[in-house]
């Protein structure tokens, strides 16, 4: 049996974040099946998941980034990463407000990990993320998350004794939501994001005493829960040691199946905008808060996190590109996504559309690439610098392409296990996914450029994994220090260039490093060469190569895109 922490150090944030995780995928279908509030659009438990995947993903690249040695990661860059993953892979309401949660937690746990400090950051939590709803309301998330931090408050200043008390306190919480929020009450269920809520702190209990709560009680399936004798609705943790305090929810069975009811009142939230908003933008404090007033004349479920620059954004409205504008003008969004609720997921769906025979899903390294691959059809997915997607956003970019086949396109290959994680989970939800081993973004865009959806499948498949496979790819980076490479010794600062993976040449600047790439590669032949410039790379260098390839190499063609926002100054392919 692994000893038990006494605090909270890296070690104890994996095991959090790895048993949160596998506690709301075992709950993420009963959480979804509950959702009523603000919008019934069933996602809540998949957001959650989602949320809370990409806080343990970075996690786990702070682990990994960690030099093999006897000492692990610094518990302040375990939870920062922790907070900063929850950010970046934010999904919907529940998940911006647990982001918010987290890096509230992280903000006073990065100084210390013992029950002192965890008190403080469940407070910090739920004062922050209060503070960033437009309009909080009482009988939701944020009501669990108060209801925690303040019976952590009380009994001995014991690590152990506090994680069982805000657990205590959260599930007390969550019983009473339905006498709290009407639409709850009518259909019998309690808030879906509490309830979450309930089961991430279920991890940390775990995680400090070694013992799961039970999940047995009716509160903890979602019904709203009946006392027993006449007294208290207990949460009982492997061992069959009880929770006290947990007060009864005072609400009766309804027998309205889960998730349903009368929920066309508009004051309930339920009838209401018909887009869902959500985008990381990168802004200062005093535009977002000139942002924040702006969006919330716009629509409703406003809910703004982050800080140090770095926002999630969520909000609720009738005019997607008037939200969107919005965040323009305070600074840079990016990841953006909008659900249209009445098609996608909404108020009063009746009949969904008929999926499409077949989808391309390609995940893409900028903004420029993006609009490009989406032009011609295809769902995409964008990696930004050291933000690669989890299998989760894959999944969900599966399901969005609505078609019964997919053609997945990761353009990277440290993203093969996550893609083949993906391809398996939506093959269990009923669709054909073939995954293509692209390994580069230019190896995609040749595998794009060959797709023909009227084609037999397994015939598109192949014709596309022959275009890819007969794209060489390369990159230009700068070097972050000094090493030893496959060319030679390289110093910081200088261009590398990169061809299929490998270190190549080494160069004084980008120009003659990018020449020198292109000699190497057309050298074996080709008859297409491509290049995706970065954001900040001049339309000049373009002129330059596309001349250097002209005068050189006769029948060879040249086509350029702007990749945007991308890790790499230029991407080079040869077909």
């Amino acid at each position: 049996m692994p000893q038990l922490p006494d605090d909270l150090d890296a070690v104890a944030v994996r095991t959090w974040c790895s048993l949160a995780l596998e506690a709301l995928g075992r709950e993420r279908a009963e959480i979804d099946a509950i959702n009523v509030y603000p919008i019934a659009d069933g996602d809540t438990g998949t957001n959650l998941y989602l949320t809370v995947e990409s806080a343990a993903a970075a996690v786990e690249a702070v682990f990994a980034a960690h030099e093999t040695g006897a000492t692990a990661p610094a518990t302040a860059d375990a939870v920062r990463a922790m907070a900063h993953g929850a950010l970046i892979g934010a999904r919907g309401n529940s998940g911006t407000i647990l982001a918010q949660l987290l890096r509230g937690m992280a903000g006073v746990l990065a100084d210390g990990g013992d029950a002192a400090h965890l008190r403080r950051a469940l407070t910090r939590a739920a004062d922050a993320a209060r503070r960033a709803v437009a309009h909080p309301v009482e009988g939701t998330v944020l009501t669990v998350a108060a209801a925690a931090a303040e019976a952590a408050e009380g009994g001995e200043p014991d690590l152990r004794t506090v994680v069982h008390a805000a657990y205590a306190g959260a599930l007390a919480a969550l019983a009473k939501t339905p006498e709290q929020l009407a639409v709850l009450g009518r259909a019998g269920v309690v808030d879906a994001g509490g309830r979450g809520l309930v089961a991430v702190l279920g991890a940390l209990v775990e995680t400090v005493t070694g013992q799961a709560p039970v999940r047995g009680s009716r509160t903890a399936h979602g019904k709203a829960p009946t006392p027993v004798d006449g007294g208290s609705v207990v949460g009982l943790p492997v061992g069959g040691t009880p929770v006290e305090g947990v007060p009864a929810g005072g609400v009766p069975e309804t027998g309205v199946p889960v998730g349903e009811g009368p929920l066309d009142c508009p004051e309930d939230g339920v009838a209401g905008p018909a887009f869902e908003v959500i985008y990381l933008l990168e802004a200062g404090d005093e535009q977002v808060a000139r942002l924040r007033t702006r969006l919330d004349a716009l629509g409703d479920s406003l809910v703004v996190v982050g800080g140090d620059g770095l926002w999630h954004v969520h909000v609720h409205v009738d005019d997607a590109g008037a939200a969107v504008e919005a965040g323009v003008e305070a600074g840079r969004p990016y990841r953006i996504r909008i659900t249209h609720f009445a098609t996608e997921s909404g108020h009063d769906l009746r009949v969904q559309a008929e999926p499409a025979q077949r989808a391309v899903v390609v995940v893409v390294p900028g903004d420029g690439l993006a609009g490009l691959c989406t032009e011609a059809g295809a769902t995409t997915v964008i990696a930004r610098p050291g933000e690669p997607p989890a299998s989760g956003e894959l999944v969900d970019a599966i399901r969005r392409a609505h078609a019964r086949e997919v053609v997945l396109l990761p353009n990277d290959a440290a993203l093969r296990h996550t893609a083949a994680a993906a391809a398996e989970q939506a093959r269990t939800e009923g669709v054909r996914v073939a995954l293509v081993p692209t390994r580069a973004a230019v190896q995609g865009i040749a595998a794009l450029a060959v797709h023909e959806p009227d084609r037999g499948f397994d015939e598109d498949v192949v014709a596309m994994t022959a275009a890819a496979g007969a794209t060489r790819y390369a990159e230009l980076a700068v070097a972050e220090r000094q090493s030893w490479t496959m060319a030679g010794i390289c110093q910081a600062g200088d261009i590398l260039g990169l061809i299929d993976g490998d270190v190549a040449v080494i160069g004084a600047d980008v120009p003659a490093t990018a020449r020198t790439v292109l000699d190497r590669m057309l050298a074996a032949g080709g008859e297409l060469v491509t290049l995706v410039l970065g954001e900040d790379v001049p339309d000049s260098l373009a002129d330059a190569l596309e001349e250097h390839v002209r005068e050189g190499y006769l029948a060879v063609d040249t086509v350029v895109y702007r990749g945007g926002h991308q890790r790499a100054p230029l991407l080079i392919g040869v077909e």
